[in-house]
């Protein structure tokens, strides 16, 4: 059964299935016990509305009141679902065959947090899903709560919008993940990859490990993006490469900075605390020398931005840049040259390399993350 096919039909047994979404949901999101009982309600109640909104993308195409430039994009998303099954070997269900228009800028907001010298995101645990370092808000206003909250612990913290996230899988029978106006309008080389990315998370999850599960995914994204395009090109589609060149290009620039950025940070934050009365007079210091970073980096920026035509879109992450943000950042960078290598060594063959990636997660953390370091010791 479809969740949100038609009000008041088959009453019965739509309450059993909102039931058993609920509970799906509560494994996902790790909620039980009464302190719990807010961040279940906004994460079942979120879904459910996500998912009554969702339809077919066969019924928007047939519908004559959607505009034609959101039915041109709900038929590119549909060649690139299948692309990602007959070409990159992810799963063939339910995920992105629906469409939602959600009324809002972001599927969910998240809230990741870090301290004053480190990059280590604090993690929040839930049973199935495991500790992850974030934790999503259906609702702005909730994310800036917890944010308070957190901030109030001594932490530096992040609310960011999410265009998208993964059930992993678990619900494809109460219809999947579905496209969203979050992130439909995407430029075509990026809306792919976001699917691709999503679609990864159902292939490997790991426990208790989101840089893994973030860098797996987002290898899988450019790779995989980087192969929908040359089709595209070899089928006479060269504008989707023209038009996507300069904004991965800004992207690419953007993220080389970031990630100098975060080895300048990290190297002060390693610096041994002494076990005197040196520490206050130590901690002055990384003060310093992390503004001084922060400042750098910030006019970098400019400098960079300066060559991008006018192009703001990085602005605001820029100015609210803290220890959070690059921590999340990192989640999502830091093992992805690993992962390129063993897709390398297992000859682009998507299957080989999906089973690989399983036998690393099987691994003890320390031990994946060796591996997936320079210099790889991929087995």
């Amino acid at each position: 059964m479809r969740v949100g096919a038609g009000p008041h039909k088959h009453g019965g047994t739509r309450q059993a299935c909102w039931l058993a979404l609920g509970l799906a949901l509560a494994g996902l999101t790790g909620l039980a016990g009464c302190s719990s009982a807010g961040y279940y309600w906004q994460s079942v109640s979120g879904h459910v509305k996500l998912m009554h909104a969702a339809r077919p993308v066969g019924q928007w195409l047939a519908d004559d009141s959607v505009a034609a430039p959101l039915k041109e994009r709900l038929a590119m998303s549909q060649r690139i679902r299948d692309f990602a099954v007959t070409e990159l070997k992810l799963p063939d269900n339910a995920s992105y065959r629906s469409y939602a228009d959600l009324q809002r800028s972001a599927a969910v907001w998240n809230v990741v947090a870090a301290p004053e010298f480190s990059l280590t995101l604090k993690t929040w645990c839930f049973p199935v899903a495991g500790c992850v370092g974030y934790r999503g808000y259906f609702n702005e206003a909730d994310a800036k709560a917890e944010a308070a909250r957190v901030a109030a612990e001594g932490l530096e913290v992040s609310v960011y919008g999410v265009p998208a996230y993964s059930t992993l899988g678990w619900l494809d029978w109460a219809g999947g993940d579905p496209l969203l106006n979050t992130f439909i309008r995407y430029p075509e080389g990026e809306l792919a990859r976001l699917i691709f990315h999503e679609l990864a998370h159902q292939v490997v999850y790991v426990k208790n490990d989101t840089a893994f599960n973030e860098s797996f995914s987002t290898a899988v994204e450019r790779l995989g993006g980087a192969r929908w395009l040359a089709a595209e090109a070899a089928r006479g589609n060269t504008q989707a490469a023209s038009d996507y060149a300069g904004f991965d290009q800004r992207r690419q620039q953007f993220r080389m900075l970031t990630q100098r950025t975060r080895r300048d940070l990290d190297e002060i934050y390693k610096q041994n605390e002494p076990k005197t009365h040196q520490i206050r007079v130590q901690a002055a210091t990384k003060v310093i020398a992390k503004e001084t970073v922060m400042q750098t980096f910030r006019s970098e920026y400019t400098q960079l931005k300066a060559g991008w035509g006018g192009y703001a879109g990085y602005d605001a992450w820029v100015r609210q840049a803290n220890n959070a943000s690059f921590g999340a950042q990192a989640a999502y960078d830091d093992l992805v040259p690993g992962f390129e290598a063993l897709f390398e060594r297992e000859n682009h063959d998507w299957p080989r390399f999906y089973k690989a990636v399983r036998r690393l997660a099987a691994l003890p953390k320390a031990e994946r993350d060796q591996a997936l370091k320079p210099p790889f010791q991929l087995q």
